[in-house]
């Protein structure tokens, strides 16, 4: 079994189109990643692998996620994960180290969070339809997504094949 944990960028400064990459988390998204990382530990979602866009908010994000979370995951920052589309971060995700089990992926909207429904199977229950209704209603700064696949090949995921095992919110809502 694969692990993705697909995790939207904390709260950052007001967009500014022409330094848009350099955009810093505000106090409160500070808060919130870091909140997310305790709560990533206390469930046990600890990646072995990290692969996060460069931009300066979710390095950041990864930064205070990481003061909460304990873990010490291979840390991979990439150009091509900065605002990328959906193609884009599927195809850095299908090319992720065989031996990670768990992946957490750092990114932006609107390409994170359809990566995320792309590759959420059709839930079989009640609970997992609640989560993917509250994925799609909303994906906020700093949510977290866990899609749980049937294969043990990065390379093998694919659209529709994943069970959305949780979906957490920094304000403490969750579809359970």
């Amino acid at each position: 079994m694969k692990r993705l944990l697909v995790l939207r960028h904390a709260k950052a400064g007001p967009h500014d189109e022409k330094h848009d990459r350099e955009r810093a988390l505000v106090e409160r998204g500070r808060n919130d990643a870091a909140r997310m990382g305790r709560l990533m530990r206390e469930k046990g979602y600890r990646p072995d692998l990290v692969l996060c866009s460069s931009a300066r908010r979710t390095v950041e994000t990864w930064e205070n996620l990481a003061l909460g979370l304990a873990a010490t995951p291979e840390l991979e920052f990439l150009d091509s994960l900065y605002d990328a589309p959906e193609k884009t971060i599927l195809k850095c995700l299908r090319a992720a180290r065989q031996t990670a089990t768990v992946l957490l992926y750092i990114g932006h909207n609107p390409g994170l969070e359809q990566v995320a429904r792309l590759l959420t199977r059709k839930a079989d229950e009640a609970a997992e339809r609640a989560r993917a209704a509250a994925m799609a209603a909303k994906f906020p700064t700093a949510a977290l997504a866990v899609l749980d696949f049937d294969t043990d090949d990065w390379a093998a995921i694919a659209p529709a094949t994943a069970k959305l095992t949780d979906f957490l919110t920094p304000s403490g809502t969750k579809a359970s």
